[in-house]
């Protein structure tokens, strides 16, 4: 019979000692050491036997299947997973504490209509899911706590229980008496989460695991967590905003790029529209310029707001929030060097409004605007947005699905629609 124990294996080079090791004695690398659970079955090594019964297949003999996916009865969830739920899938929903992870997969268990969950509470007892359940007017018929930070004795229940949906709130809780590191620890929840996706995938069981983040706000835990599930899903936002932002950055069922729109009320997570996004009444003062993201298929109105203020100090303070700071430096520079406007003497703050982030070059321009009107304290033209890429020389470069943001813009009325085919650089603006 098998018997199960841990070693300690370095990360950087593979070294296997038996106890925890603070400098690896081969590659001489530091706090490389995670535990790690291993099977001695006393015969072979484990699985020989499957592994020599592995064959290739060659991929033309393979048939196609079609994915069937199951709606989760959030229209914006649906449009960030590619379509819906697919058996089997493994999620990873990660955010900041407070953001709403808690509140959306309650919610999910609720409006998915499917016949049993079953919700794994590894931080909050059964009560208190319960309190915000009649606050979020969740029935929970169909819904099953279970109390527990054993993943083994999770994986029994889930066995025994045959649920249609898995939850698990937090990943990062769960602990296998096969280890002796602490809840959190890197062997501890590589080890957990391998074994709770091997369980329900063998299953076609749907599963979706909460998982913390650092303050800077990556995934806690292993790297390898994020290589194992199928889906990665980031809520964000600003927790003193309703507005709340879910992006995909890994998707092995449907697309990396889209982006789902939600307000947090009293009752929860509410689907949105982009009306949340920008106050697009509130635009007629110097530093402010409007552009038209777009995430995934979504043609999106943002407002970027600057504010140029003399210092008195020679190392002028440079501000961003929602853009890359990087990126605010680099349009600063061009500016100054292009323009001629002395902005080595000037504080720069760049804000988008809404708590929304612009990550893509197209909203450069909107930038550079922004930052001309505060500067100059005159306002831009009536209705107008503004979207295109800068290079280092100042010219204004085409961006891409430029002609769907030209729609969007006809559509939202605007009049004034500053783009790569009607600027060729910055010197062509006036203000």
């Amino acid at each position: 019979m098998a018997k199960a124990s841990s070693n300690f294996v370095c990360q950087q080079c593979g070294y296997v000692s038996p106890q925890f090791l603070g400098r690896c004695p081969n590659c001489d690398s530091w706090n490389s050491f995670v535990e790690t659970a291993t099977v001695h079955s006393g015969r072979a090594g484990r699985g020989s036997k499957n592994n020599a019964l592995a064959k290739p297949v060659r991929l033309t003999d393979i048939q196609s299947k079609q994915i069937e996916r199951i709606s989760t009865g959030i229209s914006e969830l649906d449009r960030v997973l590619g379509g819906g739920i697919v058996p089997g899938m493994a999620v990873l929903v990660a955010g900041e504490p407070g953001i709403g992870k808690s509140t959306l997969l309650l919610e999910l268990a609720d409006k998915s209509k499917q016949s049993s969950v079953l919700y794994v509470a590894g931080e909050e007892s059964a009560s208190q899911i319960k309190i915000r359940a009649e606050r979020l007017a969740v029935s929970g018929e169909q819904l099953e706590i279970l109390e527990s930070t054993d993943v083994d004795s999770v994986i029994s229940q889930i066995s025994v229980a045959s649920p249609k949906l898995v939850i698990v709130d937090s990943i990062q809780t769960l602990t296998t008496t096969d280890l002796t590191g602490t809840a959190g620890s890197v062997g501890q929840v590589r080890e957990c989460a391998a074994r709770l996706i091997a369980a329900t995938k063998s299953q076609g069981l749907p599963l979706f695991l909460v998982g913390h983040v650092t303050k800077e706000g990556t995934v806690a835990g292993p790297k390898v967590l994020e290589h194992i599930v199928d889906t990665v899903l980031t809520v964000e936002g600003d927790r003193f905003s309703g507005l709340r932002l879910i992006r995909t950055s890994k998707n092995r069922f449907g697309p990396t790029d889209e982006v789902g729109i939600f307000n947090m009320t009293d009752k929860g997570l509410e689907s949105g529209t982009d009306e949340l996004l920008a106050d697009i009444n509130d635009t007629d003062k110097p530093g402010s310029c409007l552009t038209i993201t777009v995430e995934g298929t979504r043609p999106m109105l943002a407002e970027v707001q600057a504010l140029v203020t003399s210092t008195p100090i020679p190392n002028p303070r440079r501000v961003a929030s929602g853009v890359d700071h990087n990126r605010l430096l680099t349009i600063t520079a061009i500016l100054q060097k292009r323009l001629n406007i002395p902005l080595y003497k000037e504080d720069v703050y760049v804000s988008v409004s809404g708590g929304m982030k612009i990550s893509e070059p197209a909203g450069d321009l909107a930038i550079a605007l922004a930052i001309l009107s505060s500067y100059k304290n005159k306002t831009l033209p009536d209705k107008l947005v503004a979207f295109g890429e800068l290079d280092l020389l100042g010219n204004i470069r085409r961006v891409n699905s430029l002609e769907k943001r030209i729609k969007e813009a006809k559509n939202r009325k605007f009049k004034n629609v500053v783009t790569s085919e009607s600027l060729k650089s910055l010197t062509d603006f006036k203000i």
